[in-house]
């Protein structure tokens, strides 16, 4: 898996698979706003993230075929 896949995944998923300052820089690219850490301790931040990563996660998982 390459390090961009793996900071989507990570971002879509919630369970972290890259260094935490790319991921948190990722999110605040697709969220487009910046986003605090403490923010990430809460459920509707990361249904937010999670409905902004979904095209890039479904474009790893159908590359992966």
């Amino acid at each position: 898996m390459t390090k961009e896949e793996c900071i989507i995944v990570s971002a879509y998923t919630g369970v972290l698979m890259c260094d935490f300052d790319d991921m948190h820089r990722y999110i605040e690219e697709k969220l487009r706003r910046p986003v605090f850490t403490h923010e990430l301790a809460d459920h509707k931040t990361w249904e937010e993230i999670k409905a902004a990563t979904k095209q890039d996660f479904l474009r790893i998982c159908a590359e992966a075929k």
